[in-house]
């Protein structure tokens, strides 16, 4: 394993753990070698403690450098691009699925998938308070591994709730459930095989909590609205979640030592 010192000039230089073990003999081996000269004792009791505080700075030095820059392995990289790749193969069901579920589900005319989003409809996702849903970005430094499984794992959860209110006073969507909770755990699984933790609380978890469609949804043309916007925002969420999950299939983690 290769770590990294900082010197007083602020540069960089790459040392092994080889180059410590020879460090700290020679630290040591100046502790026992005697002074030459006529020295006083109080000399050589100064340079003793000096350099045994210099050998104990020394060790507490590389014990914090080497568990900084410890790298974090999966347990198995190969479960995690397994369960990518079969959580993409369910989303692409679910996004066949959903034109026909739509088709059975939404009969109010003129109400598509493809409709163009009117002033009404966007007061009816107003006033039914229907969560938009967690938004997905390209991995990069601030948008982690962590935080793309979190989120991943937020819109999947929240779908579920909704489909789940809607099922009450609607028939057909019980397909899309059970799709969306066989998600939820190839997620769950994806982040076990990386030893993913969740660092961030989407703002959807929390309003998946607080969700309260059932007492909005009044009378027949309100649910098939709600069900017109929760079919609309899923497959968009689905187009986005086959990108991330192709990103996390070919994502390989940092070398070793890498900074």
């Amino acid at each position: 394993m290769t770590h990294h010192c900082c010197f007083q000039d602020e540069k960089r230089r790459t040392f092994t753990e080889e180059d410590c073990g020879m460090w700290l003999k020679a630290l040591k081996k100046a502790i026992s070698k005697p002074m030459n000269g006529s020295g006083s004792d109080g000399d050589v009791k100064v340079k003793s403690h000096v350099a045994a505080a210099a050998v104990a700075l020394l060790h507490c030095f590389l014990l914090a450098d080497f568990i900084q820059s410890a790298p974090i392995s999966p347990s198995d990289p190969s479960a995690l691009i397994e369960g990518a790749e079969r959580a993409k193969t369910l989303v692409e069901k679910i996004l066949r699925d959903v034109p026909a579920v739509h088709a059975a589900t939404v009969t109010i005319e003129g109400l598509t998938l493809d409709s163009a989003h009117t002033a009404n409809l966007q007061m009816m996702v107003t006033s039914l308070g229907i969560p938009p849903a967690p938004v997905l970005k390209p991995l990069s430094e601030s948008f982690t591994l962590d935080v793309c499984v979190s989120r991943m794992s937020a819109g999947s959860r929240l779908y579920q709730m909704i489909l789940e209110v809607l099922s009450g006073r609607l028939s057909g969507l019980s397909d899309l459930q059970a799709d969306l909770r066989d998600l939820q755990t190839h997620i769950t699984k994806m982040k076990e095989a990386f030893q993913l933790g969740v660092i961030e609380v989407d703002q959807n978890q929390n309003q998946n909590q607080n969700l309260d469609l059932a007492s909005r949804l009044h009378g027949n043309y309100g649910v098939q609205v709600a069900a017109h916007l929760t079919l609309t925002q899923l497959r968009s969420f689905c187009h986005d979640l086959i990108r991330s999950l192709r990103a996390v299939a070919t994502y390989r983690p940092r070398p070793a030592g890498a900074h």
